[in-house]
């Protein structure tokens, strides 16, 4: 409780503060992300110097060029906040810097779901030839959108607190 006998809310930090602060949670989320999206685009440039990728079906050769891509762009954007940080500091844009670096987060985790949901399909087509594996694919990518985006958004929704008006 404050002096005035209501619960304090936010932080008390300057805009220079905040934008420290924010920085290191974003990097710390960044760096997850980052090494689990290398790993997967590593991976996925290893599959076209296999023997067996010449025999794929043209479709499967188009699902994984455009798992590369989604891949390599994907990795772009998820260490493009490590390049915007190096680039601006010390130029007192830390603020401008972190929404332009969570903006990238956001583009990056997008680029890394289509990534993860091209690679199943590709991987559950090549090894299933199963007629169901859209469905399942689909079904995994809710659980994915579930977890990433509806979760977090109905806490932010549910539980953000505002500022009383006065």
């Amino acid at each position: 409780m404050t002096e005035a006998g209501r619960q304090r809310t936010g932080r008390d930090e300057t805009e220079e503060e905040r934008a420290d602060r924010m920085w290191g949670e974003l990097i710390q989320e960044v760096r997850v992300a980052q090494t689990g999206v290398q790993i997967l685009f590593g991976f996925l440039l290893t599959v076209v110097f296999q023997p067996r990728y010449a025999s794929l079906a043209t479709t499967d050769q188009t699902i994984y060029i455009v798992t590369v891509v989604l891949g390599a762009s994907a990795t772009g954007a998820l260490i493009g906040p490590v390049s915007l940080h190096r680039l601006v500091s010390g130029r007192r844009v830390k603020p401008q810097a972190v929404r332009l670096a969570s903006r990238m987060t956001f583009v990056g985790l997008v680029l890394l779901l289509a990534t993860m949901a091209s690679s199943l399909l590709l991987i559950l087509r090549v090894a299933t030839h199963d007629s169901r594996v859209p469905y399942l694919v689909a079904a995994v990518v809710a659980g994915y959108l579930l977890c990433w985006y509806g979760l977090p958004l109905w806490a932010r929704r549910r539980h953000t607190t505002r500022p009383p008006d006065g």
